[in-house]
């Protein structure tokens, strides 16, 4: 899933030492609770060499996990997953959609609604638990040996939007088709269920020419990039810089690091 998930190149790679970067199988189950654990236990050990450390990603859910915890959930029954998939099967998305908001309103606003295994996954724990899934993500309060410097990087909708559609265009242009193609034998599991795969399968299924497919693509795409935006600006608590910031950034950092 190199292209797909506009994974750093080769040479980003090379110039900046990544972590979790090819460390995952496919078939693995690995969630916001997985995350929070392996990345304390890295940050740890970076922290006896490195004054400071970046998480760089869009995705809230696990930024927050690895920020303030993730509570523990209760083992649910697989036959709470197998019923909500069927009724994912006879309803659609749609259904599975209505459901989020009706029970889970805070997660709704946060998830990326477009991807079912994601949203099946709060609903089986609401079903089995009668607690909302948010609710799991911020009931406990834990220390971390760091100091947290929340920056968010945006830019007006407007190049957002454009920068995103080039960016679908780039991954066609190196190959992108191709590579799902590569993993359609996989395409049942919840990493692949995903923005710029599952649109692919529904092409290769002939549900949809492939423009509409790459239209799709990018429309799902911002889609959860606003949704993203919407998450960061409601906590209020992160400091909103343009891409090209780089001066002001630092600056920034250094503030925090000097006077926190």
């Amino acid at each position: 899933m190199d292209i797909g998930t506009a994974k750093p190149s080769k040479e980003q790679l090379h110039e900046v030492k990544h972590y979790f970067i090819d460390t995952k199988d496919i078939s693995e189950l690995y969630g916001a609770g997985h995350f929070e654990k392996d990345a304390i236990t890295l940050l740890n050990e970076l922290f006896k060499e490195k004054d400071i450390v970046f998480i760089v990603g869009g995705s809230g859910l696990y930024i927050d996990a690895l920020l303030n915890g993730v509570d523990d959930f209760a083992d649910v029954p697989t036959g709470v997953r197998d019923k909500l998939n069927k009724q994912f099967e006879e309803n659609g998305i749609e259904w599975l959609q209505n459901e989020l908001k009706t029970s889970d309103p805070e997660y709704y606003e946060s998830v990326d609604i477009n991807n079912p295994q994601r949203i099946i996954r709060a609903l089986e724990v609401f079903v089995h638990t009668g607690k909302k899934f948010s609710s799991f993500l911020k009931n406990k309060t834990v220390e971390r040996n760091f100091i947290p410097v929340k920056l968010f990087i945006n830019t007006n909708r407007e190049k957002l939007y454009s920068q995103i559609n080039s960016r679908v265009d780039d991954m066609m242009a190196q190959g992108l088709l191709e590579e799902v193609k590569s993993l359609e034998k996989f395409k049942d599991l919840n990493a692949l269920k995903t923005v710029g795969y599952k649109e692919l399968f529904e092409h290769l299924e002939g549900k949809m020419t492939l423009k509409e497919a790459v239209d799709k693509v990018k429309q799902h795409t911002r889609n959860y990039a606003k949704r993203q935006v919407t998450w960061f600006k409601n906590r209020g608590e992160w400091e909103e810089f343009e891409p090209g910031d780089i001066e002001k950034i630092k600056a920034y950092i250094d503030i925090i690091m000097n006077h926190g």
